[in-house]
């Protein structure tokens, strides 16, 4: 058995990433990735301290210096890696339920890898696994091998660039109730909003190794959304497990998901100069109510495939300051090489405090959210072949949508699903087409 990269590096159940596999792929990101350091973090999965040794050991028997940062957002391993030039991973299944995990590499800089590197990576891991592995020499592996980084240093340093984004202004009067998703967020977004002066109620920051994202956090707001109303708070943030993305929620009680946050930040930023060629890059999962705002506000839009390294990459190629995905993976290319959900959750306080105006009505006078049915298919395995023979079937629905509608079919990137995603002015309309198609996807590809 071997591993292949998906949308955000390896992930899967965690009893199939066997220590072998995992010392194997931490000796072939030695080799590929480079450096003489490498600094590994993790989110509170139960499987997380056996894979953060694994991956170590790895690493350690190439004589790499690794830096063990414990429990910790995957933004921050990005921000150390951008910081100091070095390489990392982030051992996290992100949104998944507690019984998966994955692993994420940053190469030296803080960037996710290009695909071609993955490529690379897959290939040597291949080789290390045929020519199978030679007994690790003594103190491999070692947490802190050759003493050269220091991670409550470099940690505490993450919030302090965190909080320094917004100048010096502070959040002083805002009631904020944040959900960490019983996730990696729990160590860190409660005590830097405090520090800030928001006044924080904080839900799901107890992680047990099995609670993470288990009814909470960006996947389920529901809680969130009854504690902002109920504690009349002026905004909500939802984070995933990794808090590598948010969504917030408005005083009503409203979500706001991350189409909504790039369109409040893009125009914000626009009138303060910041938003480099009036340009923002987003996803084709992004909602074409979005496209038609930024058209109205003069601000190109440029689209990428699923996947916030693939922004990354258009933001890197044109100089661009903003973009991210509807599933609130936003990054401010100024100010880190990822998606963060602290930090964006800290812009959108910053934005609010300067505003003075509710959050809902910031979010009405930003963009109309067409209605999006996403309808997720289980298939036993996604075939290539899939979407040329669902070719005719989409095309006909295309038609009958006109411009008022779009459609995109697209396998997951990390799961056995097709995701069938449809928009039409009318939810009953792009419901039935979104139907139509999950029924074509069904006669062509085996269910799971």
């Amino acid at each position: 058995m071997t591993l292949r990269f998906g949308t955000d590096g390896v992930r899967g159940p965690a009893h199939e990433l066997t220590d072998e596999l995992v010392t194997a792929l931490g000796r072939a990101a030695a080799t590929i990735l480079g450096g003489e350091q490498f600094v590994v973090g993790r989110d509170p999965r139960e499987s997380g301290p056996r894979l953060e040794a694994a991956l170590v050991a790895g690493l350690g028997a190439s004589g790499t210096a690794v830096e063990v940062l414990g429990l910790v957002p995957t933004p921050v391993v990005a921000w150390i890696c951008a910081d100091r030039e070095v390489a990392g991973a982030m051992i996290s299944a992100s949104h998944n339920a507690f019984a998966d995990n994955g692993i994420k590499f940053f190469a030296p800089g803080g960037l996710k890898l290009t695909d071609a590197v993955e490529a690379r990576l897959e290939a040597e891991l291949d080789r290390v696994l045929a020519e199978g592995a030679p007994p690790l020499p003594d103190g491999s592996g070692r947490p802190g091998a050759g003493g050269v980084l220091d991670p409550a240093t470099d940690v505490g340093r993450y919030g302090q660039a965190v909080m320094a984004s917004i100048e010096g202004r502070r959040l002083d009067g805002l009631r904020v109730v944040i959900d960490c998703a019983n996730g990696a967020a729990s160590s860190i977004a409660p005590d830097l909003l405090t520090d800030l002066g928001a006044e924080v109620v904080v839900l799901h920051a107890q992680p047990d190794g099995r609670n993470i994202n288990a009814g909470c956090g960006s996947t389920y707001p529901a809680s969130l959304q009854e504690a902002v109303v109920a504690n009349g708070a002026h905004i909500g943030l939802a984070f995933d497990g990794d808090a590598d993305r948010v969504l917030a929620v408005d005083e009503s009680g409203e979500l706001i998901d991350g189409d909504h946050l790039i369109a409040l930040c893009a125009l914000d930023m626009r009138e303060r100069g910041t938003l480099v060629g009036d340009t923002v890059v987003v996803t084709v999962m992004t909602n074409l109510g979005f496209r038609l705002a930024m058209v109205d506000h003069g601000i190109h839009v440029v689209e990428t495939q699923v996947g916030d390294r693939y922004v990354l990459e258009a933001l890197e190629a044109g100089g661009f300051s903003l973009g991210g995905e509807q599933s609130g993976h936003v990054i401010f290319r100024r100010l880190a090489t990822t998606g963060d959900g602290v930090l964006t959750g800290v812009q959108l306080l910053d934005l609010l405090a300067r505003a003075r105006q509710p959050l809902s009505a910031l979010a009405a006078a930003a963009m109309t959210r067409l209605p999006q049915v996403l309808i997720n298919v289980p298939v036993a395995a996604r075939s290539a072949r899939l979407l040329d023979d669902l070719a005719p079937e989409i095309a006909a629905v295309e038609a009958e949508l006109g411009d008022q509608g779009r459609v995109l079919v697209r396998p997951s990137g990390t799961e056995p699903l097709v995701r069938v995603m449809v928009e039409a002015a009318d939810e009953g309309r792009a419901r039935a087409a979104a139907e139509r198609l999950v029924g074509a996807v069904g006669r062509l590809a085996p269910p799971a």
